[in-house]
């Protein structure tokens, strides 16, 4: 979607015809993304939500070992299916370092959203919240952590759940976990997913301090993306790299395949896919971004200062998304100036679907911030009345 290609089509109706029908799915994608939204839980909004919604549910997630824990600090963090270039690819577990002492990982997970497939991206935090009742093993069994626990200031391990070598790490504990649900669905609600929903506590994790993925995790993401074997579609829901024991090492010697795959039903390519969201390139092809629009402190003019504070805060983030938007399509017209090849234009696609993500993780953390300043003071409980002497 070069603006040097946009600018020539211009002058060739039929042309012009298929730009405005490509304008118009990515307004319907808005829209399918919004519907979702609305019905998802309204606990489970806080919860960053990606602006992507497929219509296929990913496939099954896969068995596979834990590679062996690298060091001390280390949190495990499950492999899960992502959506990009039409078609789901694996992210593969992986051992991050918590960047915060105290804070644990909630995972992503897939919901039904009523017309499609939303993702909720994982956080770090206080607390480990909802991430969909999923099972992805290794201490997250649906709810909770099982694996590991926090005392002062060193992060204990569980060795029930987790590969850790005790030589190296010797703050460990062991306890057993009844694992007694068995299933690999990847995705919440709709037909055949989990039916779980979020508990109050999880509730109140969804409020707490967050930390969105560090950029190990970013890079891991993006490495995955790259690699054409973590593909479905190529490795038919069995990925040959399953988990990692550092983010992005996916040619490490320590690096494990999946041990069984789980079905998958690959979705059809068609012209209709260009109706179907995928990973934004460019920020003109970001959902549009649905805002609160009154706050919950049921002060008229806290209200009204919310209220201002939000429109504020879009004119901000409109004005930026202009800004990358009009850079990247200077970009293009460089490269049509100087005729690149199709290596060098690939490679700039990839460096603004890199820029645009940042971007919208940006915006999400700054709507997210200011969201959390907006919840209403905790109230200290009364004092208990003083006990009568006998």
């Amino acid at each position: 979607m070069a603006s040097a290609a946009l600018l020539k089509t211009q002058e060739r109706p039929a042309n012009a015809r298929k730009v405005r029908v490509m304008r118009i799915a990515r307004l319907i994608c808005s829209l399918l993304l919004a519907v979702g939204l609305l019905t998802v839980p309204a606990q489970s909004r806080a919860q960053v939500a990606v602006g992507i919604s497929v219509r296929i549910g990913p496939p099954e997630l896969p068995i596979y070992e834990q590679p062996l824990c690298p060091g001390e600090g280390y949190i495990w963090t499950p492999g899960y299916w992502a959506w990009g270039d039409d078609d789901y690819y694996w992210v593969p577990g992986t051992w991050v370092l918590a960047p915060e002492v105290g804070f644990f990982w909630t995972p992503g997970y897939w919901a039904w959203g009523g017309s499609s497939f939303i993702f909720y991206e994982g956080y770090w935090g206080p607390v480990v919240g909802f991430y969909g009742g999923i099972n992805y093993g290794y201490g997250y069994f649906g709810r909770g952590y099982e694996g590991g626990r926090w005392d002062n200031g060193r992060f204990y391990y569980n060795r029930s759940v987790n590969n850790v070598n005790i030589t190296e790490i010797h703050n460990v504990y062991n306890t057993t976990v009844n694992n007694t649900t068995v299933t690999r669905v990847s995705y919440n609600g709709g037909n055949g997913g989990i039916s779980e929903r979020p508990t109050p506590q999880e509730e109140a994790a969804a409020h707490e301090k967050h930390i969105s993925p560090v950029p190990a995790q970013i890079q891991h993401v993006q490495a995955a993306h790259a690699n054409q074997t973590l593909r479905a579609s190529a490795n038919h829901g069995k990925p040959p790299v399953a988990a990692t024991p550092r983010p992005g090492a996916l040619n490490d010697r320590g690096v494990v395949a999946a041990r069984e795959g789980g079905r998958y039903n690959p979705p059809a390519r068609s012209e209709n896919n260009a109706a179907r969201p995928s990973t934004a390139i460019h920020p003109n092809e970001l959902p549009s971004v649905i805002r609160p629009t009154t706050s919950s402190a049921g002060n008229p003019s806290v209200d009204k200062k919310y209220q201002q504070q939000q429109e504020k805060l879009q004119a901000q983030q409109d004005k930026e998304r202009q800004k990358l938007q009009q850079k990247q399509e200077q970009d293009h017209q460089r490269l049509a100036q100087q005729k690149a090849d199709d290596a060098r234009k690939q490679q700039l696609e990839q460096q603004h679907q890199q820029q645009t993500q940042q971007l919208q993780q940006k915006h999400a953390q700054q709507q997210h911030k200011l969201q959390e300043h907006q919840q209403p003071p905790r109230q200290n409980p009364p004092p208990k009345p003083p006990k009568e002497k006998p």
